[in-house]
């Protein structure tokens, strides 16, 4: 298996703190974002290769991490999209795209953005998940309110967990149950990412990659437990930091 960490974003909403600096570089809790997405991918079984698509702006920052990083159980590169600003990114799925054709990828992918923490979430049990369906699987995050996942991509599911609906900011969710931006893409279905850039579709958030997919093949759901912190706003990273500066 390989993994594939979206970090090519410019994180304009966080600025002045990302003005010069990755927000998966950003620390909580007294460390990098980033270094605890590692510490959990190191826990899947079978996992060789780490890809971290980022910019060319922050490319070196990545780099020098990397360098400095405590040995992992898996390879870790840094992927340069070549990009040097919020309007000409290539957006997550066009990165996605990139670095599967750049790199040769011909492996079950797992995916997941560089600005999640997850408290107790064992992503090596979401892989696992998703290998036995055969399938590829988006994680879920029941938000407990439905006003709050009209901010998400509300998914309902049938009994085996199969993916039946996905509507993209609501405005009459029936669940609360929101898709967020953690993937595993099995082997077998790498070239429809290819298909979905090439017919010209939106490229920049992840989870319309997935509603695009659910309706060719079977997409599975698997709910995230403990906590999970999506930090796209000065207030969600001072809550995290909060958090996690008490354990």
């Amino acid at each position: 298996m390989k993994a594939i960490v979206l970090a090519a974003g410019y994180a304009t909403r966080l600025y002045p703190l990302t003005l010069d600096k990755p927000k998966p570089l950003l620390e909580v809790g007294g460390r990098p974002i980033l270094g605890r997405l590692l510490d959990q991918l190191a826990e899947i079984d079978g996992l060789d290769t780490v890809y971290v698509v980022t910019n060319s702006k922050f490319a070196r920052q990545f780099e020098t991490f990397a360098r400095d990083l405590d040995h992992k159980p898996f390879e870790l590169r840094i992927v340069d999209d070549g990009t040097e600003s919020d309007e000409t990114k290539l957006g997550a799925i066009g990165d996605l795209d990139l670095v599967i054709r750049q790199e040769g990828i011909e492996d079950d992918l797992l995916v997941a953005a560089g600005d999640s923490i997850f408290d107790e979430a064992p992503l090596a049990d979401f892989a696992r998940f998703a290998v036995d369906k055969e399938a590829p699987a988006i994680a879920l995050y029941d938000v407990g309110d439905l006003e709050a996942v009209k901010e998400y991509s509300a998914v309902t599911v049938d009994d085996a967990g199969r993916m039946l609906e996905m509507t993209e900011k609501p405005d009459d969710p029936q669940t609360t149950l929101a898709g967020i931006a953690l993937y595993v893409y099995p082997r077998s279905v790498l070239p429809l990412v290819r298909q979905y850039v090439e017919e010209g579709n939106n490229a920049d958030q992840p989870g319309r990659l997935v509603q695009w997919l659910y309706t060719r093949v079977p997409v599975y759901a698997w709910r995230v437990p403990g906590r999970w912190f999506d930090i796209g706003s000065k207030e969600t990273l001072a809550a995290a930091d909060r958090e996690f500066a008490q354990s």
